[in-house]
């Protein structure tokens, strides 16, 4: 992670957009970043039931290029990208040997020897460090990062394609999740991709930072009548919570493995050269011996990240993201917890501030995109 402490706050190329807002703007990840504008609650709500407006423009855009360029995104991703065709994206993990996550991602194919993967800004100086090691190895390929390149806006809920596209001549429709196209928006050139991290549908644009205010503004202007409004990293982080989506540094980390996090749907077994296969196949054998569950609280409290899941007055288990939701009206949560503990509807209790608390494991996602409270 960056230390803010010994770095220089970075700015997006929205910042000002955001201090004229007048949001709460708060450090993360070395960057000033807008936690949130008319509060966090009426954020989430919009974004459920009309669309929010986001601006990620401190994810990080590492660009790999060359005749063996996929050689090298095999190797440091652990789905299989030889599985993606140009114009289509892909969930994946960059791994340590021990099939831990240094971060996840997602891999674009924006030609057949030329991808971009977009990392976590806080990431990104160790994400490029690694992989540039990595590329090395593999032989006509090369690694960049081109994150100053791109200002990077998302607009996500069921408003999004009508919003979005009196602005672009891109049939937005017509790019299905997980596919992204090229195009104009507010006559600025950009990267359109049915991507997100809500849970709801919607679109990542990557414009150039000198549009991105333009971008913005005509988004929100197109979005007017639908109420659409900017919202921040509170609200994307309760989003993104509902819809059972992990975050790095929170609920997978170098000391969690794709298995133990439930994302084995995401491994592409079929790529024999990634980093960390040989260990995952190993626990793939075994078996795992703790697991990251989703629960909702049964008694009275919230569990937050950091809290303690306890059994006979010891801690089998910790919590790694926890809240309470706006759009469902619960306190829900993730912890890693000893296999016997992570069967559905099995009791756990959290330490919650010093006071035991009961909570019951449930099923993930806790939303799915078009259910109701």
């Amino acid at each position: 992670m960056t230390d803010a402490a010994n770095t220089e706050i970075r700015k997006t190329a929205l910042n000002a957009r955001h201090h004229a807002s007048q949001a709460r703007m708060v450090p993360f990840a070395g960057w000033e970043m807008p936690l949130e504008y008319a509060g966090i609650t009426s954020e989430h709500h919009a974004v459920r039931a009309r669309a929010g407006l986001f601006d990620v423009s401190h994810m990080g855009e590492i660009e790999i290029a060359g005749k063996d360029a996929l050689l090298a995104v095999q190797r440091i991703a652990c789905s299989d990208p030889a599985q993606l065709q140009v114009g289509q994206a892909q969930y994946s993990g960059l791994l340590t040997p021990e099939g831990t996550f240094l971060d996840d991602m997602i891999v674009y194919r924006m030609a057949p020897s030329h991808f971009l993967l977009v990392v976590n800004a806080g990431n990104v100086a160790k994400d490029f460090a690694w992989i540039s090691e990595q590329v090395k190895a593999v032989g006509n390929a090369a690694a960049i990062d081109s994150s100053s390149r791109y200002a990077l806006i998302a607009i996500q809920g069921p408003s999004s394609l009508d919003v979005l596209q009196p602005l672009t001549g891109a049939e937005l429709a017509e790019i299905q999740p997980f596919w992204f196209s090229y195009g104009e928006v507010a006559n600025a050139r950009a990267t359109i991709a049915r991507t997100g991290y809500t849970g709801e549908d919607g679109y990542e644009i990557f414009v150039p930072p000198n549009m991105a205010d333009k971008v913005w503004q005509a988004i929100l202007d197109s979005g007017d009548a639908a109420g659409v409004v900017p919202a921040g990293l509170g609200a994307r982080d309760t989003l993104r919570l509902e819809a059972g989506m992990r975050l790095h540094g929170s609920d997978i980390d170098e000391t969690t493995t794709v298995l133990e996090a439930g994302l084995g749907w995401m491994i592409g077994w079929t790529n024999e050269t990634f980093i960390g296969r040989d260990r995952l196949l190993e626990q793939k054998a075994s078996g795992v011996s703790r697991k990251l569950v989703g629960f909702e609280m049964v008694d009275r409290g919230i569990a937050r990240h950091g809290h303690r899941v306890m059994q006979d007055g010891a801690a089998i288990g910790v919590v790694t993201s926890g809240t309470q939701t706006p759009h469902l009206g619960k306190a829900i949560g993730m912890a890693y917890v000893p296999l016997a503990q992570s069967s559905l509807g099995t009791t756990i209790e959290i330490d919650i501030r010093g006071r035991v608390a009961n909570a019951r494991v449930v099923k993930m996602p806790f939303y799915k995109k078009g259910s109701h409270a």
